[in-house]
Order: C-alpha cells, then sequence, then structure tokens
C-alpha cells in the first residue's frame, strides 16, 4: 500500500510568480482545485520586482488602442528575431495562445485588467514585423487593500519613488521632468495621485506589484490557496507519471497529491552560484542579478532523475547594473539611452550602442571581453548636465549622490576627462580621444561608431528636446563614472516544453503529468528578447495552457 497523501488538489503549481498564479487562477476558473506552493515567505517571485508589462502579439487591447496587429506580422517577427532555435510549433502556439489567455482573463476575473504603452518600440522595430509604436500592455494601478491580510505576504519591489506610483508610460513622461511640458505636467499628476491616497488610504500599486496584486485578488475571488514557506522537495511517481510532489512544510515533509498533474513555474537559478559557474558565461557572481532570492534552480536535480531534458541553460534575461556595495543591483534601462552619456571598457574606449535593449547590450558585454580590454565590468560615465536633468539610479533630476558612494568607491569623480580617467584607473589619453570623438559625432547628432539612435527603440528614452534624443556633448564637469556588470533579471534555461507546456523527455516525449512554464523552463523566446514584457507574456501564457491542456 502506498504511503497517505496530506493534501490533494487537481493541480499543484510551484512558484507564485505571473507564470504560477495564472496557471492556478485558470485552473480553478476551469472548474478544477488548485494549489499553489511558494518556497520563501512572499508570493510574487520576481514577478513582483519586474515591469510588470506583457508582450502578447494581437491581443484585444492592441486591437482596442487602434493597433493593427496580425497573426501573420507577429509571426514574422518571431521568425526574424526568435528563429529556429525555438521550434514553430511552439513560437506559433504563443501568439495564438497568449491572445486567447489575455481574452479569457479580462473576460472571467473582475481583477486581471491591462492597457497598451503606446509608443513604448518593440525590442527590434525595424526587424520584419516589428511595431516602433511597440505592442505592449501593463498592469493598471492596483490599490493592494483589496487584498487583506493576504497584502502582507506579497513581496514588494520597494523603488525609490518615495511614495509616488507612476507606471511605465508614466515613468517615461516623468525622466523628462526638466526636459518637457508632459514630464512637469505627468509629475504634477503623479503628486496629485500621491495626496489623494494618502487621504483615502489606499496601498496603490503599480509595474509587477500591481500584476501580481491582480492576479492574487483573482485566485482569492474563485477561493484558490497560495501556501507560503513551501518548498519543492521531489516528485511523486507511478509508472512513470508525475502523481504529486513532496514539499517541505513547517520543517517536516508532505505529501501533495496532483491528481491532473503539476505544473512547474518555480523561475530559474540566478541565486546558485554553483549552477552559474557551470552554466552560464563567465564571470559571473549572483550579486549581479536583480531576481528575487527563492530562485536557486530547485527543481533541476530532479527533474533531470526523471527524465527532462534541459535547453538554454548558458542564457540570462540580461540586464546590465551597477551594484553598490551592500546594496541591491541597479537595473539599467532608461539611463543608457540618456544623450550626455557613454559606456566605455576598462582601457577607456567605447565599443557598442549604448542604447541597444537591455538583453543584447548583456550579450555584448561578453562578446566584447578581452583580457587586454576588459568590458566585465564596463563604465558608465555622466557629466553634471545628466546629473542634473534625468533620474540615474533611482535618484530624481539634481537629488546628491549619496556620500557613501564616493566614500566606499562605487562613484568616481573628476573635473575633466583625464581626471576621470585616473580616478578610473583607465588610460588617460585613450579615454580623453573618446571623450573626443563623442563630443564631435553629439554635435552632428550622429553617432558614426555605434549609430546610437538610428533605432526606434533606442529613442525610447532619450531626450525629444534633441535633433538626435541619445546624444549631446559630454563636457560640463564634474564628470561621473560607475562600473556596470552584466547582470540579469533571471535567467532563461530550464525544461524543455511542448506547445502545450508539457515537459519532454530526453526522445522528445512528454512525461505525464510534468508541465513548466516561466523561467524554468527553456525560453520559447530562444536566445532573444523581442520586447518588453517577452518573459511575463509566455509565462502567463504556458500557465494557462497547461491548466487548459489540463481541464480537457
Amino acid at each position: 500500500m502506498s504511503k497517505p497523501w496530506d493534501a490533494s488538489y487537481d493541480v499543484v503549481v510551484v512558484g507564485s510568480g505571473a507564470g504560477g498564479l495564472a496557471a492556478a487562477l485558470t485552473a480553478r476558473l476551469k472548474g478544477m482545485s488548485a494549489l499553489v506552493i511558494e518556497k520563501t515567505a512572499l508570493f510574487g517571485g520576481s514577478s513582483s520586482l519586474s515591469g510588470g508589462a506583457i508582450w502578447v502579439p494581437t491581443n484585444h487591447y492592441l486591437m482596442e488602442a487602434g493597433l493593427q496587429d496580425t497573426w501573420e506580422q507577429a509571426q514574422a517577427y518571431l521568425n526574424a528575431t526568435v528563429g529556429d532555435r525555438v521550434p514553430k510549433a511552439r513560437r506559433e502556439a504563443y501568439v495564438k495562445r497568449g491572445a486567447e489567455m489575455v481574452r479569457y482573463l479580462h473576460d472571467n476575473t473582475e481583477h486581471v485588467r491591462f492597457k497598451y504603452i503606446p509608443g513604448y518600440s518593440d525590442y527590434y522595430p525595424e526587424a520584419p514585423g516589428g511595431f516602433p509604436q511597440g505592442r505592449s500592455v501593463e498592469p493598471l494601478i492596483f490599490d493592494l487593500k483589496k487584498l487583506g491580510e493576504e497584502r502582507k505576504k506579497m513581496r514588494r519591489a520597494n523603488l525609490p519613488t518615495y511614495g509616488i506610483v507612476m507606471n511605465a508610460f508614466e515613468f517615461h513622461k516623468v525622466n523628462m521632468i526638466t526636459r518637457t511640458w508632459i514630464g512637469k505636467k505627468t509629475s504634477l499628476k503623479l503628486g496629485m495621485r500621491l495626496i489623494r491616497s494618502v487621504v483615502t488610504g489606499a496601498k496603490l500599486s503599480s509595474l509587477g506589484e500591481a500584476l501580481i496584486g491582480r492576479l492574487r485578488k483573482s485566485l482569492m475571488d474563485v477561493q484558490g490557496e497560495v501556501w507560503v514557506k513551501t518548498a519543492f522537495h521531489d516528485y511523486v511517481m507511478d509508472e512513470g507519471r508525475v502523481v504529486g510532489l513532496i514539499a517541505e512544510r513547517d520543517g517536516k515533509l508532505i505529501r501533495i497529491e496532483a491528481k491532473k498533474g503539476v505544473i512547474l513555474a518555480s523561475g530559474g537559478f540566478s541565486h546558485n552560484q554553483s549552477m552559474r559557474e557551470q552554466y552560464l558565461p563567465h564571470p559571473t557572481s549572483e550579486r549581479w542579478t536583480s531576481a528575487s532570492e527563492g530562485q536557486t534552480g530547485d527543481i533541476i536535480g530532479a527533474s533531470l532523475k526523471i527524465g527532462a531534458t534541459l535547453d538554454l541553460m548558458d542564457r540570462v534575461w540580461g540586464a546590465p547594473s551597477a551594484v553598490p556595495p551592500g546594496q541591491l543591483p541597479y537595473f539599467l534601462v532608461a539611463e543608457r539611452a540618456l544623450p550626455n552619456m557613454m559606456i566605455v571598457n576598462s582601457v577607456g574606449e567605447r565599443y557598442l550602442n549604448e542604447a541597444v535593449p537591455y538583453h543584447q547590450f548583456v550579450d555584448q558585454m561578453y562578446k566584447n571581453d578581452k583580457p587586454e580590454a576588459r568590458t566585465t565590468p564596463s563604465w558608465i560615465i555622466i557629466d553634471r548636465t545628466t546629473k542634473s536633468r534625468y533620474i540615474f539610479l533611482g535618484l530624481f533630476p539634481g537629488q546628491p549622490f549619496p556620500k557613501k558612494w564616493f566614500d566606499n568607491g562605487f562613484i568616481k569623480l573628476g573635473n575633466t576627462p583625464a581626471e576621470l580617467a585616473q580616478a578610473m584607473g583607465v588610460p588617460v589619453e585613450k579615454l580623453t580621444a573618446t571623450f573626443e570623438r563623442f563630443n564631435r559625432d553629439a554635435r552632428q547628432g550622429k553617432d558614426t561608431a555605434f549609430h546610437r539612435g538610428d533605432s526606434a527603440y533606442d529613442r525610447y528614452y532619450g531626450d525629444p528636446t534633441y535633433p538626435n534624443p541619445n546624444m549631446a556633448p559630454l563636457e560640463n564637469g564634474p564628470f561621473y563614472a560607475v562600473q556596470i556588470y552584466p547582470g540579469d533579471i533571471g535567467t532563461k534555461g530550464g525544461i524543455v516544453t511542448d506547445e502545450y507546456a508539457r515537459a519532454l523527455d530526453v526522445k522528445g516525449e512528454p512525461i505525464p503529468g510534468l508541465f513548466a512554464t516561466g523561467n524554468c523552463s527553456a525560453a520559447v523566446m530562444g536566445e532573444t528578447y523581442p520586447g518588453p514584457g517577452a518573459t511575463l507574456g509566455p509565462a502567463m501564457t504556458f500557465g494557462y495552457v497547461a491548466a487548459s491542456f489540463m481541464a480537457k
């Protein structure tokens, strides 16, 4: 006689990010009992810390906004960016089922709601099927008070916005607060929102927090359960089928039956240094990741034991990051598009278009890394103009850098390019020459070396008051330099799945009862990153697909 179960559900989901919550929500909406287990004390995973946008072509929010996206254009774009690195059936399933998922959650819940982000370009808008105006949608601002006591168990991003809640579209405008009227107007709107929330007692959230809050509230509405402090331990197998799992809860091992199957949505291995050393390009460090702390690849070993196969284990969702001593990394997105800014290697030379999509930027850091000219780390350089005009490292325009950043050497300072070079420890003549060439190009508004500002994506975070929004001279001392590292927002390799999110074995056959989505599975985006939200969109889509398959 087999051991008894401590708990029994139709569907058991491992991981409580957007993919896991979407999977459990879909299961409940389709009449199945569902449990989400979360290893850490807080639900939400890296999704809570993210921008919260989803990149899902042809979804109904895009159509309502008047965007003429078609299945053919979306496929052409994925063919051009992802290509044959991922099977055609999975690419096609993503486009078809992604729009279906967005519509299903809109129609069947009160809270899962998005809106189009106009102008937030696809990351490769000039590729066939690419959209310069963008395809991303982001969650509406959400009052976390609606979660009641459950709010205390939610992972929070703790962004340095001093109580001001803004979505991605608004941040884009506020970043130009000193430069444009719409920047000033948007800032005023955010101030009014802050006053209203103080008066009403609302606990407003945006970005990833709003996405997770909306998914969790929707799951509460249909009595879906989330157990925190419950860690995956192993699978329970019966004649080659996954029928449940063993988890550790309150210091003891429990057996949880999964009558229809287990859906893995547990994130990658960003915080497992030994796995990073084994699989990722070198150098690599968990100090550089912005993923949530629970991402240690727990399911990989157990999955290999039951015959699962892995792919893309050498890839991350790249995120160039500055890492102040003793603090969490700063993921540099908008900073790399600012006009009075450049990035150089260890000998003071530029080596890329600084404004490229962040994923591509990290790939370029590794590709250009040489013993005689290191790019891991690189240096980002700004001047007093940049500091006074734009948000940089989480600080508002003109807000001084913390004194400790100078004391601990995180920021290097020089009144001239030569002084800055000496502080950085790079050759004076090379950095000076780099400044001269950059400034010569900037005055003409044309980056002759790396074409910064040519792409619609580059220009999105630039300063629209310049002819080339990404190029202006670096000539107003003092100058500041900060080292940046090839960080990540998650690893993107893991269990290989098919178009139904079923985990596959080494022969390419489904492992009965096992499904996977998100960063513990091999990404449907392959080695690239087509647009803002191309991590969360697939995580939610294939969570929905897995639960829908089980319901049948």
